[in-house]
């Protein structure tokens, strides 16, 4: 059976992949990835709770970069505290589940960047869950 030329350089990726990472770690911890961020999104379906995520996130960036504008860290530890009280509001009063960060905090970290840039790029929406293309 003859290979398509995509298929080809799949084949030789995911070999070039498995020979310099030791078998299929690095699809294992992919999947781990995937499998942890579906997780993240279904504890983030309610609209208000994604909406004080996004609020958050931004909130966590703007100290961020007012603490390297003036060099000092409590503008970042300021934006910290207000993304993680906007994220928590979300939850507890409108989600009305734990945060994920209780238990996975790196990972969930993590998957909030990522949703951050998923809601910037169109992939999830804030006005409906139907919206979504993810």
């Amino acid at each position: 059976m003859k290979q398509t030329t995509a298929q080809a350089a799949k084949t030789k990726l995911s070999t070039d992949t498995e020979k310099t990472n030791h078998g299929n770690l690095i699809h294992v911890k992919r999947l781990v990835k995937l499998k942890f961020y579906d997780f993240y999104l279904n504890e983030h379906q309610n609209m208000a709770c994604r909406r004080l995520h996004f609020a958050g996130s931004s909130f966590g960036f703007l100290g961020l970069a007012k603490s390297v504008k003036n060099r000092s860290a409590k503008p970042l530890l300021k934006g910290i505290a207000a993304g993680y009280a906007c994220a928590w509001v979300g939850h507890f009063f409108f989600e009305k589940n734990k945060p994920a960060s209780f238990k996975f905090p790196l990972q969930s970290f993590a998957s909030d960047f990522r949703m951050y840039s998923d809601v910037l790029r169109g992939r999830l929406s804030l006005k409906d869950r139907k919206f979504d293309k993810i």
